[in-house]
């Protein structure tokens, strides 16, 4: 019998769940609205708006490397009043895509650009996907050529070059040298006693990189769900519970005997005992973040954390945990950050250093070295190795590095030369 009830408490109790997760996964700013549709169909329900007022930060270049920084990863995760996705969006018209099959196409494409302004998946696996041969989707996608921010959508530095080179109005001797010059950017040097060389460098020197750089140095607004603060030597976690909607429950003087009116209070009391959820579901996962990076709060660096991690302290679903923290930030003195950055893979089983560890010693060491010799990743693969005292490959090295968008060794060689 117990355990017929137990199982039955619990079914309830994952229905419950299932109809609110809508509001555990909806961030601080959209929440308000996600409860306005729950409200629409509850006459007894008023949601009113939180009052405190937003921090705002200007988000830091793609490169840029502070004291408190961990990551530019992480540092590129917030979201601009018009991002550079509505900017892109606003351009799908015609006469650049005229027929509902390129506008389809193009969406997707923007669906897949990262930060930087780069398209980063397999043409051929998303034309699969949307049922178009490759061809066709990479006519759709040579059309960003002509978009706003320039450069935008290219695969890569080189093509974006390309792209950028579009919006120059350039005599054809130029204009030749250029994509010469572009299409063969390892050799740069042996092309300098072109006669348009220094013509076509000019042009370079002037193309973004990388192409979404301006969204990166805007103003940006950022709403914490959780402040992460020092008292007296002590950590403390605090809600933006100001900033909350409020659930306000009006019976308007009816009577709860009749079942309409009694079911929409019943509904009105689970909205408000959802949010409570949420509230305290982020405020346990804060709690416990903090007990696992806390010398991050230290001043030192991520550790090895997974989702599975918190999952089991909460006795909660790992696919609960991940809704719960998915677009939320967690403010501190080392800044605001995404709460998905502190969950962190380790390099490997023997080891307490994390992939974000590795990656914001990358990013320091190519900020420092030599320009006019850049270190290759094998050189890089041999100071991580030593510093961390850990076996890697290069191709992890590699990978970091490419995650964390820095250009090879090669490549970068040639942008220190542009920039002199």
């Amino acid at each position: 019998m117990k355990l017929r009830q137990s199982v039955t408490q619990k079914g309830k109790l994952s229905q419950t769940m299932r109809n609110w997760l809508p509001i555990l996964q909806a961030d601080i700013e959209s929440l308000k609205e996600e409860l306005d549709k729950f409200a629409k169909e509850n006459p007894f329900v008023e949601i009113k708006a939180g009052q405190e007022v937003p921090q705002s930060h200007k988000k830091k270049s793609e490169h840029q490397s502070t004291k408190n920084s961990i990551s530019a990863e992480i540092e590129a995760l917030t979201t601009s009043t018009q991002s550079l996705y509505d900017k892109l969006y606003e351009q799908i018209v015609s006469p650049l895509f005229p027929t509902s099959k390129s506008k389809d196409i193009a969406y997707a494409i923007i669906e897949n650009i990262n930060d930087n302004g780069y398209f980063d998946v397999d043409s051929a696996d998303l034309a699969k996907e949307l049922g178009v041969d490759v061809a066709t989707f990479e006519r759709v996608r040579q059309r960003f050529a002509y978009l706003e921010p320039s450069g935008v959508g290219a695969t890569d530095l080189l093509e974006s070059f390309l792209f950028q080179l579009n919006n120059f109005d350039l005599d054809d001797a130029v204009y030749k040298t250029s994509i010469m010059m572009i299409e063969d950017f390892e050799n740069l040097e042996i092309y300098q006693k072109h006669e348009h060389f220094n013509d076509a460098l000019r042009v370079i020197k002037k193309f973004h990189n990388p192409p979404a750089i301006h969204y990166h140095k805007e103003q940006y607004q950022i709403i914490p769900d959780i402040f992460i603060e020092e008292k007296n030597s002590e950590i403390k976690v605090r809600l933006n519970d100001a900033y909350y909607p409020e659930i306000i429950i009006d019976k308007g003087g009816l009577d709860e005997k009749f079942d309409f009116v009694k079911n929409k209070i019943k509904e009105a009391t689970a909205l408000v005992d959802a949010l409570d959820l949420r509230k305290a579901t982020l405020t346990k996962i804060a709690i416990m973040i903090v007990e696992y990076q806390y010398e991050f709060f230290q001043g030192g660096a991520i550790k090895p954390m997974k989702l599975d991690d918190l999952a089991g302290e909460l006795d909660r679903h790992h696919s609960t945990i991940s809704r719960a923290i998915s677009n939320k930030y967690i403010s501190c003195s080392r800044g605001v950050f995404p709460i998905k950055s502190f969950f962190a893979l380790a390099v490997n089983e023997d080891n307490d250093t994390s992939n974000t560890e590795i990656k914001e010693y990358i990013a320091q060491v190519i900020k420092a070295e030599d320009t006019a010799k850049p270190l290759s990743d094998n050189k890089i693969l041999s100071l991580v190795e030593s510093k961390f005292d850990i076996k890697l490959g290069r191709r992890t090295i590699t990978k970091y590095r490419m995650a964390l968008g820095l250009s090879s060794s090669s490549d970068r060689k040639k942008l220190y030369t542009l920039a002199v």
